[in-house]
């Protein structure tokens, strides 16, 4: 397959797998449905910090990007070493086209947090994605590797 051709085909999957990724839960009688695990603010979050996350995510939905990004920056001057938080300010990046700057913060959000596997691979996928939109294929797929290995992981 062509290089060009594979590319084609790696940005989408990169692009969706951004946010979130796909794993199997039960319903009720033992039947497995497919269902979206999604990164979570931290539960030792304190209530500022909650509420400026809401803010940063209804600017964002409503394409106020700049806003988003004050509202994340205040919740980390409160909480500096909040994973989820330099996640999220990690993928804000991503979708302003900062990649380098998207890339450097979701390494900083897996140096803090390295137990939940989830948001570990959702940080490798902003990885992948920024590699991949700075033209580097090799960079690219071994970060979306270490997503293939943190998910296999996850129970």
């Amino acid at each position: 397959m062509s290089e060009r051709l594979l590319l084609l085909l790696v940005i989408p999957a990169l692009f969706i797998s951004a946010c979130s990724f796909m794993v199997k839960q039960t319903e009720r009688g033992g039947k497995e449905k497919p269902g979206i695990i999604q990164v979570r603010p931290s539960d030792s979050s304190s209530p500022a910090v909650l509420s400026l996350l809401q803010k940063a995510r209804t600017a964002a939905k409503a394409g106020q990007l700049e806003v988003a990004e004050g509202q994340l920056e205040r919740a980390l001057r409160i909480e500096p070493r909040n994973a989820s938080l330099w996640h999220y300010l990690a993928k804000l990046r991503l979708n302003q086209g900062r990649l380098a700057q998207a890339i450097g913060l979701a390494a900083k959000s897996n140096s803090l947090e390295h137990a939940d596997r989830i948001l570990q691979a959702d940080n490798w996928r902003i990885i992948a994605h920024a590699r991949y939109q700075q033209g580097n294929i090799k960079a690219a797929r071994a970060a979306q590797a270490r997503v293939g290995a943190l998910t296999a992981e996850t129970p």
